[in-house]
């Protein structure tokens, strides 16, 4: 099952994210993922938080049977990214 999620990256202290459409089986931090979607900093300022989300992807893998992972969805939602 494809999931869209986060992976993690940065360093120790820095954590930086990326939103990533990946099958459900592998580890959250392989780097095998199918397509990266965006970004997410949560030290960066508030409204640089969330760059670069490819809405349009998101639709495209959800259309497909892809589902959101329940941080993915809470960080859209708080956000006002709208998928639908």
């Amino acid at each position: 099952m494809i999931i869209i999620r986060m992976a993690r990256g940065g360093r120790k202290l820095k954590p930086f994210f990326s939103i990533v459409a990946t099958d459900s089986r592998e580890a959250r931090d392989s780097g095998k993922y199918l397509q990266k979607l965006g970004h997410y900093d949560p030290k960066a300022k508030e409204e640089q938080v969330m760059t670069q989300v490819d809405v349009a992807g998101i639709k495209t893998w959800m259309d497909k049977g892809a589902k959101l992972s329940d941080t993915v969805r809470t960080l859209l939602k708080k956000y006002k990214i709208a998928i639908k």
